[in-house]
């Protein structure tokens, strides 16, 4: 007997593309075959999956990008990614189909639709993107990163599953925090994989103005953009004040682990290593994300006691600067915030994910 066969359909951005690789992880080690669908851009979050997954491309495109032309063109693209699909469909019939959101990942689950295959989405954010929202109604189960989901149409089977993390955040869940006491104070701050401009202009004139006893025990690491990323150090050496700063760091989870505290956007998959690694942080939720869906991300930590949330709007460096010492001038709220955080953690999303998925699946 043959093993069974699980498609996944992602693309986009590595948002969609990571929890899909925890995944198809999971289920290879479950003796699953597992193939990844994507289109072009999807591709370029693909380098991790593992080499046993195949890689099938889709034609496919989004209405949200691009002129006139390209949006005419859009449903005969996504009409023939869906005919591709299908005739993949027949040759070798998938048990299931697992949709991680992105316009790629229209053409398999359309393809499951019409061919009746179980199909399951996962949202990673606390609003449905575009596309899961228009197969929620149509998909077995709605496996959900961020709970509650605030737009699940009525009728929607939803299941919080958590969002899938790395394997080296998830070696770290529940690492004992250090509050802040009288040595030296980690302060991380991040703003996704591309740096964030306004936590490059505010993070050290906020750190200038806290206290005296503060400041002079801070230790920072901030991840900027690349242009942004000279500037910043020389900013931090015009505070005193010891600073990392680069463009990537390749052990974020260490750090977030070491980090007293924690200044960063409110994007699912970072909020998935804040819980599931448990350390106390201040949410500054991306302000043009679709459907503000980083504030519905943030939204559960502030309601823990697990972080505070600031808006990006109006947000001064006096204001942030508030926020900070806040945390880092009370080691008790500290503690507390980060036991909250890690009591909304799910380390073991990945096995959650894959043991929703095996349920639905057929022959």
């Amino acid at each position: 007997m043959s093993a069974p066969h699980l498609v996944i359909a992602a693309g986009g951005t590595g948002g969609h593309m990571f929890p899909a690789q925890a995944l198809a992880q999971e289920m290879l080690r479950r003796g699953w075959r597992v193939s990844l669908t994507t289109d072009d851009r999807g591709a370029r979050y693909a380098g991790g999956f593992p080499e046993a997954v195949a890689r099938v491309p889709v034609r496919s495109a989004t209405f949200a990008r691009g002129g006139a032309t390209a949006k005419l063109a859009a449903p005969a693209l996504i009409g023939a990614g869906v005919v591709e699909t299908l005739r993949w469909f027949r040759r070798d019939p998938p048990a299931v189909v697992a949709g991680f959101g992105g316009y790629p990942s229209l053409p398999a689950l359309s393809a499951a639709v019409i061919s009746g295959r179980p199909r399951l989405i996962h949202e990673q954010n606390g609003v449905l993107g575009r596309v899961n929202r228009l197969f929620a109604p149509r998909v077995g189960a709605v496996a959900c990163g961020t709970w509650p989901l605030s737009n699940a149409p009525a009728g929607v089977d939803a299941r919080h599953v958590g969002n899938p993390i790395r394997d080296a955040a998830r070696s770290l869940a529940g690492a004992a925090y250090a509050p802040p006491g009288d040595g030296p104070l980690n302060l991380l701050v991040f703003g996704g994989s591309q740096g964030a401009s306004a936590l490059t202009r505010l993070a050290p004139e906020a750190a200038a103005a806290l206290p005296a006893d503060l400041r002079a025990r801070l230790r920072v690491t901030q991840q900027a953009r690349e242009g942004e990323a000279e500037a910043l150090t020389s900013a931090w050496a015009a505070q005193g004040i010891p600073a990392e700063v680069a463009p990537f760091f390749p052990d974020m989870p260490r750090r977030i682990a070491e980090a007293q505290l924690v200044v960063c956007r409110a994007g699912a998959s970072t909020v998935a290593e804040l819980t599931a690694i448990g350390r106390p942080s201040i949410l500054i939720p991306y302000p043009h994300a679709m459907d503000d869906h980083q504030t519905a991300n943030a939204k559960p930590l502030a309601e823990a006691g697990a972080a505070r949330v600031a808006r990006e709007a109006g947000l001064t460096p006096q204001a942030l600067c508030g926020h900070i010492a806040a945390v880092l001038g009370d080691p008790g709220r500290a503690a507390s915030m980060a036991s909250a955080a890690a009591g909304l953690g799910r380390p073991d999303a990945a096995e959650r994910l894959a043991d929703l998925a095996a349920s639905l699946a057929r022959p």
